[in-house]
């Protein structure tokens, strides 16, 4: 009605205005009423031109653009941004612990719960992303450019900086239409550095921390994956990356002689042995019997041999005395990871070929009991029921449970036995965690937003008894 009046009394004031130009006399009402209107014009004019409150899309944009790529993250800017975030949430408190250096700070959010007594429900996301090949790019990877389809370029867009804007949203939405929400539970949301190296200087002093111990966790939800069809995805487990470097000796000399058990001979005995292994573990993905994150894979990622000549190339008419290859594999909980150094010991690098192995296990196996780093997605873990219903209650269908295929800081959870899920809520969206062109579209990132609505109300009020 307002503006319908403005643009009413706009007309007028153009034929008072032409009328003023053709007579050169205006009685003074007159001129009151004209300046009456140019002020509301102005009025209108302001309001217009005021820029509205960026929407959570938009924020999740201008996270996107900073810059947490290895190796050179910078954290204190995305720490600055997700605190500021959290600060204009009403019922937010915030707090930044420094573990190592101040270059890597550790944010932690909190909503305080009614009893906070009861254990407390931590949700988590990293704040570091994997580097990015601009070139190989359509978008450029720090622009967080929204196409036509409403498709979100940007590294971090699916692995993880879309659940560290959503955790926020969904509260800030909750407390929108309930003010006096409360939950029973104390939630924490912490945002860590380096997870895509480890997390060693992130999650894991985390962990040994007094802060920690301090929040009584009871429930922790971390990062999942996007899924291809209709239904969310959830992860129970992770594999445990081992970094395996075998090294195989023999007789150095001329490149025309003919040696028993020589470097590169033994090597390459090596590498057909744990080819063969690595292909019989493909079979059973392929055939149907296994998921991928379910088998043991050990790819190659280097070999390196020969003896370098001083062009840079190599000496052509020398047998080196050592070679070596070195393998990334990971391993389901349900393997026995002893029963595997025995496979490695005794075919993959044996004594007797003059060979040797080193293993850099990236993580603990085990949890503080002996157990497998599961957890239980059944009756008997009362935790899951409370999260499979809140995916429900909003309309949504879990997939199968699985075992993630890579590695996440859930693992350092899980060894305190602290009940872990992998969750990401993107569903009809292409896995592009780090891959060119990683994008997600806005409407998936939104309805991940009312997913979330449905899980913090539901994890934070659960007053059941847990283990």
């Amino acid at each position: 009605m307002f503006s319908h009046s403005i643009r009413r009394h706009t007309q007028e004031l153009i034929i008072f205005s032409n009328l003023q130009v053709k007579s050169r006399v205006i009685q003074a009402p007159t001129m009151v009423y004209i300046h009456t209107l140019t002020l509301l014009l102005l009025l209108l004019s302001s309001a217009t031109t005021q820029q509205p409150p960026p929407d959570a899309v938009t924020r999740f944009q201008q996270y996107l653009r900073i810059n947490t790529a290895h190796p050179h993250p910078d954290y204190p800017a995305a720490v600055s941004f997700l605190n500021d975030l959290a600060k204009s949430i009403p019922n937010l408190q915030t707090r930044t612990l420094y573990l190592t250096t101040p270059q890597k700070p550790l944010l932690l959010v909190t909503l305080p719960g009614s009893n906070p007594s009861l254990p407390s429900v931590l949700f988590n996301s990293h704040l570091d992303s994997v580097p990015a090949e601009p070139s190989k790019w359509s978008h450029p990877p720090l622009s967080a450019v929204k196409t036509d389809d409403g498709s979100i370029f940007a590294r971090g867009a699916q692995d993880d900086k879309c659940i560290a804007i959503q955790y926020l949203e969904a509260i800030r939405n909750i407390i929108a239409k309930d003010p006096g929400f409360k939950p029973t539970r104390t939630l924490h949301i912490c945002y860590v550095p380096d997870e895509e190296i480890g997390g060693f200087d992130g999650m894991a002093k985390f962990v040994e921390s007094n802060d920690f111990k301090e929040l009584n966790v009871g429930f922790f939800l971390d990062e999942g994956q996007a899924s291809t069809n209709d239904e969310y995805r959830v992860f129970y487990a992770d594999r445990s990356p081992w970094h395996i470097v075998i090294k195989a000796a023999g007789q150095p000399g001329h490149g025309s002689r003919m040696f028993d058990n020589s470097a590169m001979e033994n090597l390459m005995k090596s590498v057909e042995i744990v080819s063969r292994f690595r292909e019989n573990q493909f079979d059973l993905v392929k055939a149907g019997m296994l998921a991928n994150s379910e088998v043991v894979s050990a790819n190659p990622v280097y070999l390196k041999a020969g003896i370098a000549s001083s062009d840079g190339k190599f000496v052509m008419n020398m047998q080196p005395s050592e070679a070596e290859a070195g393998y990334d594999v990971r391993l389901p909980p349900t393997v026995d990871p002893d029963l595997l150094k025995k496979r490695i010991a005794d075919e993959w690098a044996p004594a007797t070929r003059n060979m040797s192995y080193h293993i850099v296990e990236k993580g603990p196996l085990r949890d503080y009991m002996g157990r497998p780093l599961v957890t239980a997605t059944n009756d008997s873990n009362p935790w899951w029921m409370v999260f499979k219903h809140a995916v429900e209650a909003c309309g949504g269908k879990l997939s199968k449970p699985e075992i993630l295929s890579s590695t996440t800081d859930a693992r350092y959870m899980r060894v305190r036995g602290i009940p872990s899920l992998g969750f990401s809520p993107m569903k009809n969206t292409p896995i592009l965690l780090h891959d060119h062109n990683e994008f997600l579209k806005d409407t998936v990132f939104l309805e991940g937003i009312k997913v979330y609505e449905s899980i913090i109300k539901a994890m934070s009020s659960f007053e059941g008894t847990t283990p």
